[in-house]
This record gives C-alpha cells, structure tokens and sequence, in this order.
C-alpha cells in the first residue's frame, strides 16, 4: 500500500512552466529596427558574434529577417564585429 508520497525517483521530476513566447517588436510595436544602434543588437548575437535564432530570441519571422538585415548592415559598417570572442 504505497501512496504517492513513498514513490522516489532517481532524478526528480521535472515540472517547469515554459513561458508563452512573444515577439517583443509586435508587442511594443516596433516597425523599423535601427541598424546604427548596436547596443541593441547585441541583444541578438550571442558571444562569438553569431544571430540567435528564433526559438530562443521569441522573435516572429518578419522582425527575425529584419534583425538579421540590420545586424549585416551594422557590421558591414564596422559598428559591430564580424567575430569576436567574448563580446558582452
């Protein structure tokens, strides 16, 4: 007669709450993302200078494309680097 109080595992059960994911330019409502402001973008890269995809950003598609066109367009200016190690 055992209750679920006498059941143990080996590795405790796992009962996390994922967040909703959300797009933070369709819920601010931003239409134009700013290529000249790199501090922003950073948001975007992760340390070795690579885009963050959608999945973990919460992006949609649309505003993903435009991230990724402004991240091009500043490092093409030289506002951000290529490659870098450990940029934040």
């Amino acid at each position: 007669m055992s209750t679920s109080k006498d059941i143990r595992y080996l590795n405790p059960q796992q009962s996390e709450v994922k967040k909703k994911k959300y797009c933070r330019f369709q819920k601010s409502g931003i239409k134009y993302i700013d290529y000249k402001d790199p501090d922003f973008l950073l948001k975007f890269v992760n340390e070795q200078g690579k885009l963050l995809p959608r999945r973990l950003t919460g992006t949609s598609l649309k505003f993903q494309r435009k991230v990724a066109q402004a991240v091009k367009r500043a490092r093409h200016l030289s506002l951000m680097p290529y490659v870098a190690d450990l940029m934040k």
